[in-house]
């Protein structure tokens, strides 16, 4: 599938963002687990997901902006060549700058969304994670490289095969356990995957390993 350019006209670009906090480490989870990546964490979600673990990351105005070219400068200086743009969610600013940006520093783009706003901007892979709390834009479902549902109780497997049924046929599907539940709900994932091959199982494994 070919990465995704969506430019909402309505938005004013955008040359600064409010950080909440950048860091160079390994992609945790996903289909691009164990990899190295450079994650910029955005502020400002109106998504509001009660087991978010990253709540101060609901404000955009309580973290600092940041110009897309010092954004950049701070990725390069780093060898990877992954930027995960992630929040909060990162899908409420215009994304055309720091895309455009990037991959001018030969960064490939990768996106972690709740789907729930439009997406904007060239994004070599877009990772739709959807909240109960607020869905996802009905578009969003055919720009997904990977589908990744966070279990929190049982009801969410059937959850889960709802939004299977929206993505493109070549979407990846990740079953994933929310973190304070892993113990009980990971054995659950594993036999529902084995009776539903199509899914794949993901874990936070940052968290394991304790990196950020």
């Amino acid at each position: 599938m070919p990465h995704i350019i969506m430019t909402e006209p309505t938005r004013a670009i955008q040359t600064s963002y409010p950080v909440m906090e950048h860091f160079y480490t390994l992609q945790g989870e996903g289909v691009h687990t164990g990899k190295a990546a450079y994650f910029i964490r955005l502020g400002g979600c109106d998504v509001g997901c009660v087991w978010c673990d990253v709540k101060e990351s609901w404000d955009a105005a309580a973290h600092p902006l940041m110009t897309t070219t010092d954004i950049t400068a701070m990725a390069a200086a780093e060898p990877g060549r992954i930027a995960v743009i992630t929040g909060g969610e990162p899908a409420m600013h215009n994304l055309t700058d720091i895309c455009t940006q990037l991959h001018g520093a030969g960064f490939k783009t990768h996106i972690e969304t709740s789907g729930a706003h439009l997406l904007s901007g060239d994004l070599d892979w877009v990772t739709l994670s959807p909240k109960k709390f607020k869905a996802p834009l009905d578009e969003n479902f055919v720009k997904a490289h990977e589908l990744k549902i966070v279990v929190f109780h049982k009801s969410d497997l059937e959850w889960a095969e709802e939004h299977a049924a929206k993505v493109n046929g070549e979407c990846k599907l990740y079953l994933q356990p929310e973190w304070s539940k892993r113990e009980t709900i990971t054995p659950l994932i594993i036999e529902y995957i084995k009776r539903h091959p199509k899914w794949q199982l993901s874990l936070q494994t940052h968290k394991y390993i304790n990196i950020p």
